[in-house]
């Protein structure tokens, strides 16, 4: 078993790197966060409870938090998600940063490095799933939305469609891309992202509801 790491992200310019493992390490920029423990590898309770269930039992998780050590529940997990359960506590640990980076962090600079280090650790895991890993499309989209936070328009795109590629019926990268296309003033193509979700979804509400609104603006 690994112990957690400082850094497992690429970063896309020094100074941002320097950030992040400033952030990991409990620097400055971890600081900025009040009221909470300089390192996620705290497991505060609070943030914990944000995460799915699932957390609890992957691995690091399982000895921070209360009831993680249940062996016959980790069995469940690992049959429900498969091999790539063993890897999981990576897509925990970047939603716990991307909850820091949207929610706690109080400066643009803290901001991005949490998220920077997210997409890291989705990274993670995205390198190392089985190509028929049940959450992967889901953590394909949550990289694609902290790239769009990131200003990473061109890499997130690519992203949500590698989502829609893996599980065209999982209905969140067609809203993203949808509401990309519409913030850049391209109704057309959002108009077609969506409507090509909803013949692989046809009850999506989400798709439904945005489709509605582009129909209010002709």
């Amino acid at each position: 078993m690994n112990a957690p790491r400082a850094a497992r992200h690429r970063p896309w310019s020094a100074a941002l790197g320097l950030i992040s493992m400033l952030t990991m390490a409990g620097g400055s920029a971890a600081q900025a966060v009040p009221g909470y423990p300089a390192s996620i590898h705290a497991f505060d309770p609070r943030e914990v409870a944000l995460l799915p269930r699932f957390c609890t039992y992957t691995q690091h998780f399982r000895e921070q938090v209360p009831g993680g050590n249940d062996p016959t529940l980790i069995r469940n997990w690992e049959a429900q998600l498969g091999p790539t359960f063993h890897h999981l506590h990576h897509y925990c640990y970047g939603l716990m940063k991307t909850n820091r980076g949207t929610l706690l962090a109080r400066d643009q600079r803290t901001r991005q490095a949490y998220l920077i280090d997210a997409v890291g650790e989705f990274d993670y895991v995205i390198e190392r799933a089985a190509p028929d890993f049940l959450l992967l499309p889901e953590v394909l989209t949550k990289k694609g939305e902290n790239l769009m936070r990131l200003g990473r328009a061109p890499v997130a795109v690519y992203t949500f469609e590698r989502a829609i590629q893996v599980r065209p019926g999982y209905w969140p990268p067609y809203a993203q891309l949808g509401d990309y296309y519409k913030g850049i003033g391209d109704l057309k193509k959002a108009r077609e992202t969506l409507e090509n979700g909803l013949v692989q979804i046809p009850d999506a509400a989400a798709l439904k509801r945005r489709l509605g609104e582009l129909d209010d603006k002709r």
